[in-house]
């Protein structure tokens, strides 16, 4: 079984993913890490239950891999055609068990990079383009190696995740693959003219939406 581990907003830099994520939920998400193995940087907030919201872009100052970078950053130009169109919750990431042998059933989610690349401690699925998996509608998957993210360590500033939905032109096609990939918590799957991820949060401010 998947479970939900995480929700991405993929900014074209963190200064405006932080922003956007301000202007929706009313709150400022405070600085997590930077990848130092993958050349990204990003900013984390709990949103309860085991899962958290990422706030992830290249870093300006990172090193750069050898291979193609996770969520798609390596494309510049396409993260911000994304983030105009307001494509800016952009995707998810599921916790997975055995990771090789479902990457193995299922190409579409890439490969298997075990990181960071020196001395590994988890495992994420990444296209060979770098890209989201079938543009975002699969998750991306990463295995933590029984050693899952300590919530400790993500900001709590009292925001629940309430709801998780995806608009989609195909919303039959996207449910039968959450359903054969048993997936707890998946989003749930409406129709819509064009792929867009949307959150229902609740904050000390009421309900917000998140895009």
């Amino acid at each position: 079984m998947l479970a939900l581990d995480h929700l991405t907003v993929v900014a074209p830099t963190l200064r405006e993913g932080v922003a956007h994520v301000q202007d929706c939920l009313g709150l400022e998400v405070p600085f997590g890490t930077r990848h130092g193995y993958m050349g990204t940087h990003n900013h984390r907030l709990q949103l309860g239950d085991g899962v958290y919201l990422e706030i992830v872009a290249k870093d300006p100052d990172g090193v750069t891999p050898k291979r193609t970078r996770w969520f798609g950053v390596d494309d510049p130009v396409q993260v911000c055609e994304d983030w105009e169109r307001g494509r800016r919750l952009r995707g998810w990431v599921a916790a997975a068990v055995r990771i090789e042998d479902l990457v193995a059933q299922y190409p579409a989610f890439g490969e298997v990079v075990p990181l960071p690349f020196s001395e590994p401690e988890f495992a994420f699925s990444i296209p060979v383009d770098g890209s989201l998996p079938q543009d975002g509608v699969l998750p991306s998957l990463i295995d933590h190696r029984d050693d899952p993210t300590k919530m400790s360590d993500i900001p709590d500033l009292g925001a629940r995740l309430v709801s998780f939905a995806l608009q989609h032109p195909e919303p039959e096609m996207v449910r039968t693959a959450y359903a054969e990939l048993d997936i707890d918590r998946p989003p749930s799957v409406r129709f819509g003219p064009a792929m867009r991820y949307q959150a229902e949060i609740e904050t000390s401010e009421g309900l917000r939406k998140l895009w």
